[in-house]
């Protein structure tokens, strides 16, 4: 059975378990960029984390039978089109996908409506994202009707509904080692893109540029996408979180911040890094740059199996937060003590965001943070257990105030990295993109 075929098979497990019924999972459509061009095409995460199909147009159905009877896994896709491929290329159409694909049956997608309401009769229950896609809502509605039609004849539509992503979300929380080797690939592919961007840096160069050599590094290893809208933020630009505009120029004695990652074979990398544009941090740039440094190292510390997913976030806060009292971004006289500080959430006005995310398909990936299983009904942070990856990436944001001293104003510090929760602790799988004041300022000197 190949990895497809197995989660699919682990997904008729869970749906049998709640009583079994038919699951409907789209792919994501095609969108027009503006009159005739579309914007590259990039299939749905769930669609792919169950099918490794990467064609628009196609559903998956799965049919998980009542006692006694056989699971069906279905794929709706395009038919063959000799003069559609000339034009766009490859289609495999619905018998070469159901044998590549390891489906039981496959129908071309324009049977959808035809097939359906058949699936449907006297399920037990759907399971489908209700409200992910309103035409296909439509369908699912016109099916339901089709089979409430025929209850003189004794058939029945389903009576329960679930949302057949809750499912999905825990399996793909959990890496497989398929999945492992594919993400660390995409964090070395990354980090030597963030090593080429500190070696070219230099003052009078616009972002847009350092934006190109990481596009080029992402594209020459063989990454289809980058993971998300890079950002490349220099000077008081590094101050805002989600920086769009790169095209300001780089100046002497300013920080560039570079949050960017590659997607490989549909997985995410995330890394940040913060490095000064003329190769040489200056002490207060250097005095902040160690102090979020130092707070990533203590987060790290604590995300092992066994800790909470905010475990590392109150360890990052309480670093930076002292620092913050340390260094006078933060008047004691005013704020009073650490524990003052983080009480009061005082750390906002330089940390107002969260210290990591899931990742993996997505860049914010799916899992849910809180505990679903506490035994007490309690909703708890997620315990940290093999297989979890997630970014941890603590940073310091300071924008010009009167009441801060001035040697730190604009500037804008984030550290980011990978982590992999593993039986002893976590492994950082983005670590070969310098990260500390003597690798970066030896990188950019070469």
């Amino acid at each position: 059975m190949n990895t497809y075929a197995a989660r699919r098979a682990a997904l008729l497990a869970q749906m049998r378990a709640k009583g079994g019924g038919v699951a409907v999972i789209p792919t994501a459509p095609e969108v027009m960029r503006n009159r005739d061009a579309d914007y590259p095409y990039r299939h749905d995460s769930y669609f792919y984390y169950l099918s490794g199909f990467t064609e628009p147009e196609a559903v998956i159905v799965l049919v998980a039978g009542a006692k006694g009877q056989k699971d069906q896994s279905i794929l709706f896709c395009r038919e063959k089109n000799l003069e559609r491929e000339i034009w766009d290329g490859y289609r495999y159409g619905p018998e070469a996908a159901r044998e590549t694909f390891g489906f039981d049956a496959a129908h071309p997608i324009s049977a959808l409506d035809a097939e359906l309401p058949k699936l449907m009769a006297n399920a037990p229950a759907m399971f489908y994202a209700l409200g992910s896609d309103s035409k296909l809502d439509a369908q699912v509605q016109q099916w339901l009707q089709a089979v409430r039609m025929q209850a003189r004849a004794g058939v029945t539509p389903p009576t329960a509904a679930h949302d057949v992503r809750v499912l999905l979300d825990d399996m793909r929380l959990f890496k497989d080692a398929e999945e492992i080797a594919i993400m660390k690939k995409a964090a070395a592919i990354s980090a030597e893109a963030h090593r080429r961007a500190m070696q070219i840096s230099r003052p009078g160069l616009r972002e847009y540029h350092l934006e190109a050599e990481l596009l080029h590094e992402f594209r020459r290893n063989g990454s289809q996408f980058p993971a998300y809208g890079s950002i490349v933020a220099t000077g008081a630009n590094a101050c805002v979180l989600h920086y769009r505009a790169s095209d300001a120029e780089l100046k002497d004695g300013d920080l560039v911040l570079i949050d960017a990652g590659c997607e490989l074979d549909s997985y995410a990398s995330d890394i940040t890094r913060t490095f000064p544009a003329n190769g040489r941090f200056s002490a207060p740039q250097q005095e902040l740059y160690e102090l979020v440094l130092a707070a990533q190292e203590a987060a790290v510390a604590v995300t092992r199996p066994g800790m909470r997913f905010m475990d590392g976030h109150d360890a990052a806060v309480k670093v930076l937060a002292q620092g913050m009292l340390d260094t006078g971004l933060l008047d004691r006289n005013k704020v009073g003590s650490l524990d003052d500080v983080i009480a009061k959430n005082a750390y906002n006005q330089f940390y107002m965001h969260r210290t990591g995310h899931w990742l993996g398909m997505d860049v914010h990936d799916v899992g849910d943070y809180r505990d679903p299983a506490a035994p007490d009904g309690s909703k708890p942070w997620r315990t940290l257990q093999p297989g979890m990856v997630l970014t941890i990436e603590p940073g310091i944001y300071v924008r010009p105030d009167p009441a801060v001293p001035e040697k730190y104003w604009n500037i804008g510090i984030r550290i980011e990295d990978d982590a992999l929760v593993t039986e002893g602790g976590c492994e950082l799988i983005t670590a070969a993109a310098p990260k500390t004041v003597a690798e970066i300022e030896a990188v950019m000197k070469r």
